[in-house]
Protein backbone atom coordinates (compact mmCIF):
# COMPACT_ATOMS: atom_id res chain seq x y z
CA UNK A 1 0.00 0.00 0.00
CA UNK A 2 1.27 3.31 -0.87
CA UNK A 3 0.22 6.70 1.15
CA UNK A 4 0.64 10.52 0.52
CA UNK A 5 4.24 11.31 3.03
CA UNK A 6 2.52 14.25 3.87
CA UNK A 7 -0.32 12.00 6.25
CA UNK A 8 2.68 10.68 8.38
CA UNK A 9 4.06 14.42 8.84
CA UNK A 10 0.50 15.33 9.68
CA UNK A 11 0.01 12.61 12.20
CA UNK A 12 3.14 13.06 13.91
CA UNK A 13 1.94 16.84 14.63
CA UNK A 14 -0.85 16.28 16.19
CA UNK A 15 0.60 12.70 18.20
CA UNK A 16 3.56 15.97 19.32
CA UNK A 17 0.72 18.00 20.47
CA UNK A 18 -1.00 15.06 22.60
CA UNK A 19 1.86 13.79 23.93
CA UNK A 20 3.42 17.34 25.11
CA UNK A 21 -0.10 17.87 26.57
CA UNK A 22 0.88 14.63 28.63
CA UNK A 23 3.68 16.04 30.23
CA UNK A 24 2.22 19.08 30.82
CA UNK A 25 -1.16 18.11 32.61
CA UNK A 26 0.44 14.63 33.82
CA UNK A 27 -2.87 12.79 32.62
CA UNK A 28 -2.47 8.96 32.01
CA UNK A 29 -5.84 9.03 30.27
CA UNK A 30 -4.71 11.29 27.37
CA UNK A 31 -1.94 8.94 27.39
CA UNK A 32 -4.36 5.94 26.93
CA UNK A 33 -5.89 7.68 24.33
CA UNK A 34 -2.71 8.09 22.47
CA UNK A 35 -1.74 4.60 22.91
CA UNK A 36 -5.64 3.61 21.72
CA UNK A 37 -4.51 5.87 18.43
CA UNK A 38 -1.08 4.18 18.12
CA UNK A 39 -2.84 0.59 18.20
CA UNK A 40 -5.18 1.39 15.73
CA UNK A 41 -2.63 2.77 13.46
CA UNK A 42 0.04 -0.16 14.18
CA UNK A 43 -2.65 -3.18 13.98
CA UNK A 44 -5.45 -1.72 11.70
CA UNK A 45 -2.89 0.26 9.51
CA UNK A 46 -1.93 3.89 9.27
CA UNK A 47 -4.61 5.01 6.89
CA UNK A 48 -7.33 3.71 9.74
CA UNK A 49 -5.57 5.99 12.38
CA UNK A 50 -8.06 9.07 13.87
CA UNK A 51 -5.27 11.38 12.94
CA UNK A 52 -5.09 9.78 9.02
CA UNK A 53 -8.46 9.72 8.63
CA UNK A 54 -8.64 13.45 9.23
CA UNK A 55 -5.76 14.26 7.12
CA UNK A 56 -7.21 12.79 4.63
CA UNK A 57 -10.61 13.97 4.75
CA UNK A 58 -9.82 17.80 5.44
CA UNK A 59 -5.98 18.18 4.80
CA UNK A 60 -5.49 16.24 1.55
CA UNK A 61 -8.51 17.63 -0.40
CA UNK A 62 -6.93 20.87 0.00
CA UNK A 63 -3.50 20.32 -1.21
CA UNK A 64 -2.09 19.36 -4.91
CA UNK A 65 -1.22 15.76 -5.34
CA UNK A 66 2.01 14.42 -3.97
CA UNK A 67 5.34 14.17 -5.99
CA UNK A 68 5.63 10.75 -4.61
CA UNK A 69 3.75 8.25 -2.86
CA UNK A 70 5.77 6.13 -0.34
CA UNK A 71 5.27 2.84 1.57
CA UNK A 72 2.90 2.46 4.58
CA UNK A 73 4.81 -0.31 6.11
CA UNK A 74 7.73 1.99 7.84
CA UNK A 75 4.91 4.22 9.21
CA UNK A 76 3.06 1.35 10.40
CA UNK A 77 6.10 0.30 12.37
CA UNK A 78 6.58 3.85 13.64
CA UNK A 79 3.16 3.58 14.72
CA UNK A 80 3.98 0.13 16.33
CA UNK A 81 7.37 1.77 17.97
CA UNK A 82 4.89 4.52 19.59
CA UNK A 83 2.69 2.08 20.65
CA UNK A 84 5.50 0.18 22.59
CA UNK A 85 6.30 3.69 24.33
CA UNK A 86 3.27 4.94 25.32
CA UNK A 87 2.23 1.34 26.56
CA UNK A 88 4.85 1.92 28.53
CA UNK A 89 3.92 5.55 29.99
CA UNK A 90 0.16 3.98 30.66
CA UNK A 91 1.73 0.89 32.65
CA UNK A 92 4.48 3.38 34.80
CA UNK A 93 1.32 5.61 35.77
CA UNK A 94 -0.95 2.88 36.85
CA UNK A 95 2.12 0.93 38.71
CA UNK A 96 2.84 4.67 40.19
CA UNK A 97 5.73 5.44 39.15
CA UNK A 98 5.15 8.74 36.55
CA UNK A 99 8.50 9.62 36.48
CA UNK A 100 8.88 6.50 34.18
CA UNK A 101 6.03 7.15 32.13
CA UNK A 102 7.43 10.98 31.62
CA UNK A 103 10.96 9.07 30.08
CA UNK A 104 8.46 7.22 28.40
CA UNK A 105 6.27 10.21 26.50
CA UNK A 106 9.02 12.33 26.40
CA UNK A 107 11.11 9.48 23.91
CA UNK A 108 7.76 9.24 21.92
CA UNK A 109 7.39 12.77 21.59
CA UNK A 110 10.91 13.56 20.51
CA UNK A 111 10.47 11.09 17.76
CA UNK A 112 6.89 12.29 16.66
CA UNK A 113 8.23 16.15 16.79
CA UNK A 114 11.47 14.95 14.83
CA UNK A 115 8.80 13.45 11.73
CA UNK A 116 6.53 16.04 12.49
CA UNK A 117 9.06 19.75 12.16
CA UNK A 118 12.01 17.65 10.25
CA UNK A 119 10.25 14.58 8.34
CA UNK A 120 12.90 12.50 9.94
CA UNK A 121 10.71 9.28 11.19
CA UNK A 122 12.85 7.38 13.50
CA UNK A 123 10.43 4.29 13.57
CA UNK A 124 10.64 4.36 10.09
CA UNK A 125 14.21 4.37 10.02
CA UNK A 126 14.23 1.43 12.11
CA UNK A 127 11.97 -0.35 10.00
CA UNK A 128 14.35 0.04 6.78
CA UNK A 129 17.64 -0.80 8.97
CA UNK A 130 15.90 -4.09 10.33
CA UNK A 131 14.64 -4.74 6.84
CA UNK A 132 18.41 -4.26 5.77
CA UNK A 133 19.35 -6.80 8.75
CA UNK A 134 17.01 -9.70 7.96
CA UNK A 135 17.47 -9.44 4.42
CA UNK A 136 21.31 -10.30 4.60
CA UNK A 137 22.62 -13.90 4.00
CA UNK A 138 23.94 -14.97 7.36
CA UNK A 139 27.15 -16.90 6.87
CA UNK A 140 28.01 -20.35 6.52
CA UNK A 141 29.55 -21.92 9.64
CA UNK A 142 33.13 -22.88 9.05
CA UNK A 143 33.51 -26.89 8.85
CA UNK A 144 35.87 -28.03 11.66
Amino acid sequence: MQIDPRGPRFVAGITSGVLALVLITGSPWLLVAQAVFFAIGAFAGITKSPYSRLFARLVRPRLAPPAELEDARPPQFAQLVGFGFATVGVIAFALGAPAVAFVAVAAALAAAFLNAAYGYCLGCEMYLLGRRLLSRPVPAAVAD
